[in-house]
C-alpha cells in the first residue's frame, strides 16, 4: 500500500483525490492531509480517513481543530513549515499537491528533494519556478506526474514516445463561460465562476473565464515537456471530451479522450504506469455524437498571447506573469476591478518587467513581490 500526502485536501482536487483513494480500496492510504483554513472539512476528513498527520496552514482556528481531533492520536502541524514536513515525511510515497497559487512551490521542492513522486495539480509551481523544479526532479531521479487534465492527456499521449518526433502539442480549451461574449467589463462574480463544464475553485474559475488559465498551461507545458513555445498550440473545444493531443512529425495525432472528470487524471497520477477501473463514467462516442473545434483567436482571447510572451521574455517573467494574475484575480473577487482589466494590467506589468535569466529562488520571490506592488498601483486607478 502506497502512502499519500494530500496538500489541499479540502479543495476540489483534494476531495476528488480522497474519493479516488476510497475507490482504489487497499492500494493507497492518505497518511497526511492539509488545508488552509477549512477546519470543519479537515476534521471530517481526518475522522473518516484517520491520517497520521494533518496540517492547518492558517493558525487562526487551531484551537477548534485541536478540540475536534482530541483523543484521536492525529498529530497537528501548522503553517508553511507543516506543509513542508508532510511533503518530506520518510514514509510518504506520493505527494499530491492540490494547493492553489505560489504557496504550492515550497512543499513541491521539499518532496522532490526527498525523492518523492509529485502528483502536481499546482500549475503555478511550474509557471514561476519551472527550471528549478524540473532540475530538482532530474537530480533526484523522481517523477512529476501532471494532474491538470490537459497536461495529463499530453503526458499519456507522449508515454514511451520520443519527444524529438513531436511536431506540436495541442492544448484544448472549453473557451470558458464567456466564449461567445465580447464585452467582459460588467460581468458578475457569479457569472464568472459558473463554468459550463467543470466545477472548480473560485480562483481557477476566474482564470478560465479570462483564459489566463490556458496561458498558464502554455507556460506549464513549456517547462514540463521541455518544448519551445512554437511547439505549443491551443484549440477551442467546447465539449471538453478531448483533453489534449500530440501531433507527430509524420502527421499522426494522438489524443486522450474521456468524460470531463478530474478523478481520471488524479487516479492516473497515483497509479502510473498502471491503469485501474475508475469512478469516471465510461465515454460513449455514439452518445456524444459530435465534437467541435474553433480557432483560439488571440484577438478574442488576448490572454493566450501573454503566455507565449512570458516564455519569450524568459527568466523571471513567467513568475511575474503568475504573481500579477494571482493578485488581480483576488482584486476582482473583492470587487475592486472589472474582469477584463486582469489581462490588460498583467500585459502592462510583463512588458515593464526586466527579467533575470536563470534566477535563484530569492530572485524569483523578489520578482513576484515586485509584480504584486505593480498590480496594486494599477488598482488605485479604479
Amino acid at each position: 500500500m502506497k502512502q499519500v500526502a494530500i496538500l489541499g485536501s479540502t479543495g476540489s482536487i483534494g476531495k476528488t483525490a480522497l474519493r479516488v483513494i476510497e475507490n482504489l480500496k487497499n492500494d493507497f492510504n492518505p497518511i497526511a492531509l492539509s488545508c488552509n483554513r477549512d477546519v470543519e472539512q479537515l476534521a471530517k476528513q481526518a475522522l473518516r480517513f484517520h491520517p497520521k498527520v494533518v496540517v492547518l496552514v492558517n493558525k487562526e482556528n487551531l484551537p477548534l481543530l485541536q478540540e475536534k481531533l482530541r483523543g484521536t492520536g492525529i498529530d497537528i502541524l501548522t503553517g508553511q513549515e507543516g506543509l513542508n514536513k508532510i511533503a518530506e515525511m520518510e514514509n510518504v510515497d506520493i505527494v499530491l499537491n492540490g494547493i492553489m497559487g505560489s504557496a504550492g512551490f515550497s512543499p513541491t521542492l521539499a518532496a522532490l528533494r526527498k525523492g518523492k513522486r509529485v502528483a502536481l495539480a499546482n500549475k503555478e509551481t511550474l509557471v514561476s519556478y519551472g527550471n528549478i523544479v524540473m532540475d530538482e526532479a532530474l537530480k533526484n531521479h523522481t517523477e512529476i506526474i501532471p494532474v491538470d487534465s490537459e497536461h495529463s492527456a499530453i503526458f499519456q499521449c507522449l508515454e514511451r514516445r520520443r519527444k524529438t518526433k513531436v511536431k506540436k502539442i495541442i492544448l484544448t480549451s472549453s473557451g470558458g463561460p464567456f466564449r461567445n461574449r465580447k464585452n467582459l467589463s460588467n460581468v458578475t462574480i457569479e457569472e464568472t465562476i459558473n463554468h459550463p463544464v467543470w466545477r472548480m475553485g473560485r480562483k481557477i474559475s476566474v482564470d478560465s473565464a479570462t483564459m489566463m488559465n490556458k496561458a498558464l498551461e502554455i507556460i506549464e507545458a513549456h517547462f514540463l515537456f521541455d518544448l519551445p513555445k512554437e511547439k505549443i498550440s491551443v484549440v477551442i473545444h467546447p465539449q471538453c471530451i478531448i483533453h489534449s493531443a500530440v501531433e507527430f512529425l509524420d502527421g499522426s495525432i494522438i489524443a486522450q479522450l474521456s468524460n470531463p472528470d478530474m478523478a481520471l487524471p488524479i487516479q492516473y497520477a497515483l497509479t502510473y504506469p498502471d491503469r485501474k477501473p475508475s469512478l469516471v463514467k465510461q465515454l460513449d462516442l455514439q452518445e456524444i455524437g459530435t465534437i467541435t473545434f474553433e480557432s483560439a483567436d488571440p484577438s478574442r482571447f488576448p490572454a493566450l498571447s501573454l503566455g507565449y510572451r512570458a516564455i519569450e521574455k524568459g527568466g523571471t517573467t513567467t513568475a511575474v506573469f503568475n504573481s500579477s494574475n494571482e493578485f488581480l484575480v483576488q482584486a476582482f473577487l473583492n470587487k475592486k476591478i472589472p474582469l477584463d482589466s486582469i489581462v490588460k494590467i498583467t500585459k502592462n506589468i510583463i512588458e515593464k518587467h526586466s527579467p533575470i535569466e536563470y534566477p535563484t529562488i530569492i530572485e524569483i520571490e523578489k520578482a513576484e513581490e515586485w509584480a504584486k506592488m505593480e498590480a496594486a498601483n494599477y488598482i488605485k486607478d479604479f
